[in-house]
């Protein structure tokens, strides 16, 4: 009986060890992984900008000002089914005022500093964006901290003045940041499905909530896994503590179509994005949405101050009428 309670403690012990991984399907693969405590050279792999390496976590950008850093894959991706399991923590100084985030990325445009969470603009692959910026940008109805998903191919600009809903696939509000336990997002990619899956676990209840889950996104093989951020006039920590990369066999379905074409000559398409549309003004001229409305509420302000005071001198003139009248 005693040895029975041993193995039943050890089994209950791999068994929570497995939810905490994310119930992964398949087998790691180390050359697209970043493992916990693997210390200030990590095989595989390339950093820049602001990056600091400590032997328990990858410091994408300090909680200070304008800071870019990133660390990227220097092996391209040929598996067609994967699964991305990012231990990661954002957290500063800023109760009410924080940003800008980080981004997850599989992309070509590897290693190449830019404007979107610290990496390239019209890249072309899957990004994947953990935006914090509390002062969000533009009129949505998504709370922060926001995850979203774009994909492009090379010609389609993400605009941080609208957090990229004009060119994003979908999205989810997850309260990720400040918090004093690990987080978790799991980023499954099915090519032979073409499907893309995102859950997370912020809450600290060792359990997958869903974000999102996509059909008809298509990403080619061959493509490079980074993670970047940035941060403007305001600022966090943004850490990744470890990536575990695993490759995965799904199965096909019936509506799999093309499941045995060239992954690698595929461009980067997602059938469910929204349709991009350049960001115009709001009112011919410099104004934006913002300045209008204060416009507006000032011209109806003054509206009724105008008519408070006509009715006033109505009034005050009838009276003085009617004061005379009696006199007389």
């Amino acid at each position: 009986m005693e040895y029975l309670s041993t193995y039943l403690a050890v089994f209950l012990l791999f068994l929570s060890k497995v939810l905490a991984e994310g119930e992964t399907k398949g087998y790691l693969r180390r050359e697209h992984s970043v493992l916990k405590g693997a210390g200030p050279s990590i095989p595989y792999w390339d950093f820049l900008g602001s990056t600091f390496i400590s032997s328990s976590y990858i410091r994408l950008t300090p909680d200070h000002q304008s800071k870019k850093g990133g660390l990227w894959n220097n092996v391209p991706c040929h598996v067609k089914d994967w699964e991305m399991l990012i231990h990661f923590k954002v957290h500063g100084v800023g109760d009410t005022l924080f940003g800008d985030g980080f981004a997850f990325w599989y992309s070509k445009d590897r290693m190449q500093e830019g404007d979107v969470f610290g990496s390239k603009d019209y890249f072309y692959g899957l990004g994947v964006f953990f935006d914090t910026y509390s002062n969000h940008n533009g009129e949505h109805q998504h709370d922060h901290p926001y995850i979203s998903v774009m994909v492009g191919n090379g010609s389609l600009h993400y605009d941080h003045d609208r957090d990229g809903t004009h060119s994003q696939v979908a999205g989810c509000s997850q309260s990720f940041r400040g918090r004093g336990h690990d987080t978790y997002a799991l980023i499954r990619y099915s090519g032979t499905q073409n499907r893309l899956t995102i859950l997370v676990d912020v809450e600290n209840k060792n359990e997958w909530e869903d974000c999102l889950d996509v059909g008809g996104v298509k990403l080619p093989t061959g493509l490079y896994f980074g993670a970047t951020a940035a941060t403007g006039q305001l600022a966090d920590n943004h850490d990744i503590i470890s990536l575990k990369f695993y490759e995965t066999e799904m199965p096909v379905s019936s509506d799999s179509k093309g499941a045995d074409e060239d992954r690698a000559k595929i461009v980067p398409f997602a059938s469910g994005a929204e349709q991009y549309r350049e960001r115009v003004q709001d009112v011919q001229g410099s104004f934006s949405s913002k300045t209008v409305k204060v416009f507006s509420w000032l011209f109806w302000f003054a509206l009724v101050a105008v008519c408070v005071v006509g009715v006033s001198i109505y009034v005050y003139q009838k009276r003085q009428e009617d004061s005379r009248k009696r006199f007389y």
